[in-house]
């Protein structure tokens, strides 16, 4: 999720229509954009962890973020055919179902004996980087549409755009050394994504269905909280 998914700030941007008067604005939206990105950030941390090597973790999320910001901004040129297409919505949702799926099927491997030898290798550095930039995209689905929807200035939308990767790419770094501490905040993460999933194929089943973005923004918060409220020790962890 990001500031445009949230129809309750339409309002306060409508008429943001020219890079100045957008200026003022760009301390909030960043303040906005590393709260609202967590949900997003962690997926993406978990995602790069699977390097288990911080150089590569880092080199994954950077080739990654440079990725999604390229398709997020094709997908921003193409907002008018591609968004107008219903089964871009139900492969986004269906993706990111798939997503968190994934991760309770390798968590059980990994309880299992069997599998431990194959969950300790690491996954190949292009699939990295490519899930990466899948993944982002999938979530920017419904933000792009409410981006351009609340302006029709694309320099405005595209600076939006960039705030988002910008700040995606903070907030991924620091989850990262995160997750090693709160053992509860990938689950809590890969909550959130399938939450997020479940909510694009509602919104496309049931198109009359406008829930209020207030309920996935608690949501997204309550299990951000749930996700910190158990922390580990580093030495604990080595033990």
């Amino acid at each position: 999720m990001d500031t445009a998914a949230l129809s309750s700030l339409t309002a306060w941007l409508d008429g943001v229509d020219q890079l100045g008067e957008l200026l003022p604005l760009l301390p909030v939206l960043v303040a906005l954009e590393l709260l609202l990105s967590a949900d997003n950030a962690i997926a993406l941390a978990a995602i790069a962890r699977e390097q288990r090597d911080p150089r590569l973790e880092r080199r994954a999320l950077n080739l990654g973020i440079v990725m999604a910001f390229g398709l997020r901004v094709g997908l921003i040129l193409m907002a008018q055919y591609v968004l107008a297409f219903p089964p871009i919505q139900l492969i986004a949702g269906g993706y990111l179902l798939w997503i968190c799926f994934s991760h309770w099927n390798s968590s059980t491997e990994e309880a299992s004996e069997v599998s431990v030898e194959t969950a300790s290798k690491p996954i190949r550095f292009s699939r990295t980087v490519l899930t990466l930039a899948i993944t982002d995209l999938a979530f920017s689905i419904d933000s792009v549409a409410a981006a351009v929807a609340i302006s029709d200035q694309l320099l405005l939308v595209l600076t939006g755009a960039l705030i988002g990767v910008v700040a995606l790419r903070f907030t991924s770094g620091l989850f990262i050394r995160w997750l090693q501490i709160y053992p509860r905040l990938e689950t809590a993460g890969f909550l959130a994504v399938g939450f997020v999933g479940l909510k694009l194929l509602a919104l496309m089943a049931l198109p009359t269905l406008h829930p209020s973005e207030l309920v996935t923004l608690a949501a997204v918060v309550g299990l951000m909280v749930w996700g910190f409220s158990l922390r580990e020790s580093p030495a604990a962890e080595e033990s």
